[in-house]
């Protein structure tokens, strides 16, 4: 999966070998002098952008707006095999949602197939392409290896031929697999790329846009320098498995008649541990019911994550961290939670939620009353204003915040011990009320009206905090825990499916939680005192019924031993 292991912030700093070729390329002299620099994103519209596509989305239009050039967005549908107009509509959703936009220069592959074809027939009228009837396991068999050059019968066909059968092809003379169109380029060449390669296939298919019109496609290989050469692109930037196909570019740039001679510059994709990146492999996630959908917030596609709560901008601010290298690494997903973390705590309303609820009852407080207090929505940000929490006889707290007999260095509530309750009163712990099978169902304290707000007037210290709900107001949520989807840090080196994380989701009910969620917007973020951050559910959160999923943890605290 990669060939080493980057931790937070060790890339952070890296030179953008992108930008410096990009600053030569348009330098007085240079190749593209005088040029607007002219990037693309082109994903394949097979299925859901992850945070791996993020990257390159970053990369291609991030490079565009330093140089205040401009990005394209072109669908590469050149292969109709998995491609549908769902996965159209999800990729620009995604695209839009990250911030940017490719304003009207919106393409797709498939709107220059007569010119590629035109170019193949090209190719063929120059001897340099020929069909092919070698099947697919026969080309395997005759690609050669480094001592020796591939071979094919066909290789020497008439051009007249060749554009006869070529042209059969088109017309749906052929079924599958039946004939190939290569190009005529070295059959001996140490990159086996270059070893006349496919660049036309049968495939009777229905294709999404052009319907049954076509019955042959291009390869990707020979589409792709033809449609940044029509779009007039001037630094075609791709992943680093591109790289040995380059010359093949270049090939293709060189030898069809094109308006423009774009250059591909290939940079290393993103690799995020405890992850699967490969679109066959999340599909299969997806179809045979092992997630919830494309969306589930375990998965790294951008739907995904952005149904768990993460931000536009902290997956833009993890993209630039993590810099532009020419060399394959891993990136722990614990950088990818920092930098939601840190978008978070700076934006986030803060509010109070209890996952695990016991009843704390107050027994001197008076019955029948109730008060209220303000509470800051984010104590970073006083401009966020305050909210009202109302506050009686009876409150929910987290289960593990009593203690009936606690442990070293335990300073919550236990017999005899003083906390505090966030924004409102000290109170003192005097006991508890068990049930037959000896859980605590009810925590027994004493407040000291004294202490409103929080202050000890005689200056005695309070080491604990805790956050609360009120009984009579707080309402019902589900609460959503998640984890790594699989247990092992690389799970490609495995038989993914096996590595599977079986506690990679907690489902809470009836949690409380402070009125207020009842109306939080879908995708909306919190932080959860003392929880974490938490935003609503887009599909499944109803006033009727909130749904939070956790998005990203607080620092750890305490922890129970068990």
């Amino acid at each position: 999966m990669s060939d080493e292991m980057k931790k937070p912030g060790e890339t952070e700093g890296w030179s953008n070998f992108i930008h410096d070729f990009i600053d030569e390329d348009i330098a007085e002299g240079g190749r593209y002098a005088g040029q607007t620099v002219h990037t693309r994103f082109p994903p394949e519209p097979n299925g859901y952008l992850h945070i791996g596509h993020a990257k390159a989305i970053c990369i291609d239009f991030g490079t565009a707006e330093k140089y205040n050039g401009v990005c394209n967005l072109r669908m590469d549908d050149t292969n109709p095999t998995k491609e549908d107009v769902e996965y159209v509509d999800a990729i620009k959703e995604d695209i839009a949602w990250l911030g940017f936009s490719w304003e009207d220069r919106f393409y797709y592959a498939s709107d220059y197939f007569p010119k590629m074809y035109e170019a193949a027939v090209q190719l063929i009228q120059k001897g340099l392409a020929y069909v092919c009837e070698l099947t697919p396991e026969q080309m395997r068999e005759n690609r050669g290896d480094l001592t020796h050059p591939a071979v094919s019968p066909y290789r020497d066909r008439p051009i007249e031929e060749s554009l006869d059968l070529f042209a059969r092809m088109k017309a749906g003379e052929f079924e599958d697999g039946r004939m190939t169109l290569r190009a005529k380029i070295d059959l001996a060449s140490g990159n086996f790329n270059m070893r006349d390669p496919v660049i036309y296939r049968i495939n009777h298919l229905h294709h999404h846009r052009t319907g049954d019109r076509w019955c042959i496609y291009p390869m990707y290989d020979f589409a792709h320098p033809i449609e940044d050469a029509l779009e007039g692109i001037t630094h075609s930037l791709c992943t680093l498995e591109f790289e040995d196909h380059r010359p093949l570019y270049d090939w293709v740039i060189e030898h069809v008649d094109l308006p423009a001679k774009p250059r591909q510059i290939e940079f290393a994709r993103l690799g995020i541990d405890h992850t699967v990146m490969s679109k066959r492999k999340l599909r299969k996630l997806v179809e045979e019911n092992y997630v919830s959908g494309w969306d589930d917030p375990r998965m790294p596609t951008l739907c995904g994550l952005r149904r768990r709560g993460y931000t536009p901008a902290s997956i833009r601010n993890f993209c630039e961290r993590i810099g532009v290298s020419k060399v394959n690494s891993t990136v722990e997903y614990g950088f990818l939670e920092h930098c939601l973390r840190e978008d978070l705590n700076e934006h986030a309303q803060r509010v109070m939620a209890v996952l695990h609820p016991v009843k704390l009852i107050l027994t001197n407080y008076p019955e029948g009353q109730t008060e209220t207090f303000e509470v800051e929505n984010n104590p970073g940000k006083p401009e966020d204003g305050t909210r009202t929490v109302s506050f009686s006889r009876e409150l929910w707290i987290e289960q593990e915040d009593f203690m009936e007999e606690p442990v070293k260095g335990y300073f919550r509530l236990f017999p005899g011990n003083e906390v505090r309750l966030k924004t409102a009163y000290v109170v003192r712990c005097t006991g508890c009320k068990k049930d037959a099978d000896g859980n605590v169902i009810e925590v027994y304290a004493e407040y000291d009206p004294q202490t409103r707000g929080g202050n000890t007037p005689d200056g005695r210290k309070v080491k604990s905090t805790i956050h609360w709900a009120d009984v009579q107001t707080a309402i019902d949520a589900e609460i959503r825990l998640y984890g790594n989807l699989f247990s092992v840090p690389d799970p490609d080196a495995h038989d993914f499916l096996e590595v599977l994380n079986p506690d990679s989701l907690e489902v809470l009910t009836g949690c409380k939680v402070e009125p207020c969620l009842a109306q939080a917007k879908p995708g909306q973020s919190f932080q959860f005192m003392r929880q974490g951050y938490f935003c609503a559910d887009n599909r499944d959160s109803t006033q009727e019924h909130p749904v939070f999923n956790r998005s990203v943890s607080l620092k750890d605290g305490f922890k129970r031993k068990s």
